[in-house]
């Protein structure tokens, strides 16, 4: 979770992030009312906000909170719930990603061994987040008297930087920064992925930091060493900003 320091200038902390995106990611890979209603953010004639398919009620007011504090909103450009960054989340939950369709699954378990061994625990993204926001709003309402979405903005913080520091008890996540490590993860992957899966939405990460996104042909600008690129981006599926 990056410092107060680092939020000031949120250019510069997003463009660290997408250094640790893979290319391929970004082109294809406080009340709980409000924070419900926030998920909507309808794009230009859709009449229906998104509702998501995996997460519960519950279980979304956790997504959007957390993901509102890792990347929030500022006068440096739109945050994660504005560009639906929990869309994506949810989305990638019924993906084979989710379903960790491609990892090795089968065990022995061994969670005590060092972070640079590898993920080391018994599920599936899906299956982490299920079980990771139940523990963690339960852990909230025992120390605070509500759960993650519940808490003021500061608390919310705190807790986060528990979970990445590892110091944060679950009862059942025997390493509670292997959570953090994924929300983060998942959070930057929504907020620079190509909108077709569901973050970025309007390409707003894209036009903050001048990535072009999937247009084809450079060709005509490799000559021109200096000058400002006067292209907006487009999306894989032709959206242009």
């Amino acid at each position: 979770m990056p410092d107060k320091k680092s939020l000031k200038n949120r250019r510069l902390f997003l463009q660290q992030a997408l250094a640790a995106v893979p290319g391929m990611t970004l082109l294809g890979i406080t009340g709980h009312q409000s924070l419900f209603a926030s998920t909507a953010w309808a794009a230009p004639g859709q009449q229906t906000p998104y509702r998501p398919t995996f997460f519960t009620a519950a279980e979304w007011m956790f997504i959007n909170a957390a993901a509102d504090r890792l990347i929030p909103s500022n006068e440096d450009g739109p945050g994660a719930v504005e560009l639906g960054v929990p869309e994506f989340i949810d989305r990638q939950m019924e993906s084979g990603y989710g379903h960790g369709e491609f990892w090795y699954m089968s065990g022995p378990f061994v969670t005590d061994v060092d972070f640079t061994l590898g993920y080391q625990l018994q599920f599936t993204p899906r299956e982490f987040y299920r079980a990771a926001i139940a523990d963690i709003d339960q852990a909230c309402v025992n120390m605070h008297g509500h759960v993650f979405a519940g808490l003021d903005a500061a608390t919310q913080d705190s807790v986060l930087e528990k979970l990445q520091a590892g110091t944060f008890t679950l009862p059942h996540i025997a390493k509670p920064a292997e959570f953090f490590i994924q929300l983060l993860a998942n959070t930057k992957e929504g907020y620079f992925s190509d909108p077709m899966y569901g973050g970025n939405r309007h390409m707003g990460s894209w036009k903050m930091i001048g990535f072009p996104g999937a247009r084809a042909d450079f060709a005509d600008w490799m000559l021109q060493p200096g000058r400002v690129y006067p292209l907006g981006p487009v999306s894989i599926q032709g959206e242009k900003a």
